[in-house]
């Protein structure tokens, strides 16, 4: 089945999850997409089984908290930042609910934390205004970087360059081999008005940068001239929320939620809205990822929703 406009507008919540007592704060897939892991503001992580769309299994972390999760290449480890005690990003077993490894560094809160596709190196970005590089084999930092504001930072799908974008202002391009030399290319965006820049994700086929935000608007850019193609428009976000947008795995769509209860799907090669979807979230719906091998797009507040197009429920 090939994703278009009508297959879109044809989405529908397969199957609904009651299981949070908190805001779900992030999603992340494996990267085969047959599990998909959640973290919640009630400190759980829960995994789902894509395939069979059911829980499969849940662990806490009540003291330290958990945000912006993230699968390892290893199916039975995941990385997260806290949201207690201090700043440390925690590399977990959810084999055995137990700490493989603690990366100490940041002294506010993490802001950005991202896997590479090709190996065990990830980046996170915080509040303190330094974006770093890590390996999962070793708590030492591999590298650091000072911004001048807010960081936001992806790895292109290659895992060869990443993007920081900085100060919701510029995006700056790194050489992951020569990073500490400096970008090797630099984008210069016009500020936004009321709203800051909140998730940095290249398209899949590498071409274009997402920029989503805390307002009611989503950029997208051309990753090589650092020219915005489109200004995604139309859902609403009242609220000063960080709500998550990303692309469809062919690259074609990008899908957000809203805080008025329904996910918008725009068309990334026209920028125009293919679908406003009605769904049973509350109103806020944070966050929101298409599975990169399944017809299935999940998206989440204090429950979490498996979308299907109509007709494949069997």
């Amino acid at each position: 089945m090939k994703l278009d406009d009508e297959v879109v507008r044809n989405l529908a919540v397969a199957k609904l999850f009651r299981e949070n007592t908190g805001k779900i704060n992030s999603i992340d897939y494996s990267s085969d997409g047959l599990n998909m892991i959640s973290s919640s503001d009630d400190d759980s992580v829960i995994i789902y089984d894509c395939q069979t769309g059911t829980k499969k299994r849940s662990v806490n972390s009540k003291k330290y908290g958990v945000d912006l999760i993230h699968f390892t290449h290893a199916k039975n480890t995941a990385v997260h930042c806290s949201t207690k005690v201090d700043d440390t990003i925690r590399y977990l077993s959810l084999h055995d609910n137990k700490y493989i490894r603690y990366f100490p560094g940041h002294t506010k809160k993490v802001v950005t934390l991202c896997m590479s596709p090709l190996d065990d190196m990830f980046l996170s970005g915080s509040l303190d205004k330094t974006i770093r590089l890590w390996d999962l084999r070793s708590q030492n930092c591999q590298g650091l970087m000072h911004v001048p504001g807010r960081p936001v930072a992806g790895f292109d799908p290659e895992g060869l360059i990443f993007a920081a974008g900085i100060n919701s202002e510029s995006v700056k391009l790194y050489d992951l081999r020569s990073f500490d030399k400096g970008p090797f290319n630099t984008f210069k965006l016009q500020r936004e008005n009321d709203c800051d820049w909140t998730c940095l994700k290249f398209s899949p086929d590498g071409k274009t940068i997402l920029l989503a935000t805390n307002g009611a608007v989503i950029r997208l850019v051309d990753a090589f001239s650092g020219n915005v193609t489109y200004s995604l428009q139309g859902h609403t976000n009242n609220k000063g929320i960080a709500l998550e947008a990303s692309f469809s795995p062919d690259s074609n769509y990008v899908f957000s939620g809203s805080t008025d209860g329904q996910i918008y799907g725009w068309s990334s090669e026209s920028g125009r809205l293919v679908a406003t979807l009605p769904s049973e979230h509350n109103p806020v719906i944070q966050c929101v990822q298409f599975n990169p091998k399944y017809m299935m797009l999940a998206t989440a507040c204090n429950h979490m929703a498996f979308w299907i197009p109509q007709g494949l429920e069997d």
